[in-house]
């Protein structure tokens, strides 16, 4: 049963600061919570409609916590999303992350939208990159958009908050990508395997101190007349011509 101090407390999680406080963020809706359920998270609480249990009681069983069953209404009354009637779950964040190379590395500097972070994070995840090395001032990992966005990809993907200048000058012995305007054609660019892609704040670029890090600058050709691309489609376009020859 959903008492109405959990449902205070749960929609109290919808806040940044009481989510960094308790260590916990929500997964709202079905696709992101099947995938929830597989991965290594650890889940306070699991709110689901009859139909979503009686649809997935094998994955739902498979996990170690019984499931709080409510109305479809109550469902879309709870999270941040109003459309979502199948489940919401209250998960336990992951102790921070010991950087590990894994092939190409992807550092976000200062990208705001958390939009655009869960979907460089499916991004990511579609094309195999493990790491996703964040700046302090990268949107919140949990937030319930970037979660939303990521579409489950954040179950998969090794998110890291890091000093981008300090994370790059550590790691100076490999290839440093860079989307700027001034680059060379990313068309023309053979990519390294165990290179490093830096993406840029949406509205400013790459910041001015991290320039000087970057070893080779790469653009994405111009030819309509569109005045930018976003962050998400910047890193979709670069990711693309990386792993083309691959």
């Amino acid at each position: 049963m959903l008492t109405k101090n959990n449902t205070k407390f749960i929609k109290s999680l919808q806040l940044k600061k009481f989510r960094q406080k308790e260590g916990l963020f929500i997964v709202e809706g079905a696709k992101n919570t099947l995938e929830l359920l597989n991965s290594s998270y650890k889940l306070k609480y699991l709110i689901v409609s009859e139909d979503f249990l009686s649809r997935h009681q094998k994955e739902i069983n498979s996990s170690d916590i019984e499931p709080i069953i409510v109305k479809e209404k109550e469902l879309s009354a709870l999270g941040a999303f109003q459309s979502n009637t199948d489940t919401l779950a209250v998960v336990h964040e992951k102790a921070p992350l010991k950087y590990n190379p894994s092939g190409f590395d992807l550092v976000l500097d200062d990208i705001r939208d958390p939009g655009n972070l869960g979907t460089i994070i499916r991004l990511a995840d579609w094309y195999g990159i493990q790491n996703i090395i964040c700046s302090e001032t990268t949107a919140e990992f949990y937030n319930p958009k970037v979660i939303s966005a990521s579409m489950g990809s954040i179950f998969r993907t090794n998110l890291y908050r890091r000093d981008v200048k300090a994370f790059l000058s550590e790691n100076n012995s490999r290839k440093v990508y860079g989307a700027l305007l001034e680059g060379k054609n990313v068309h023309q660019v053979k990519f390294e395997a165990n290179g490093i892609l830096v993406i840029g704040n949406e509205s400013h670029g790459i910041h001015p101190d991290i320039i000087p890090l970057i070893t080779d600058k790469v653009t994405i050709p111009k030819i309509g007349q569109a005045e930018s691309l976003n962050a998400a489609m910047a890193t979709a376009i670069i990711c693309d011509n990386v792993f083309r020859n691959y």
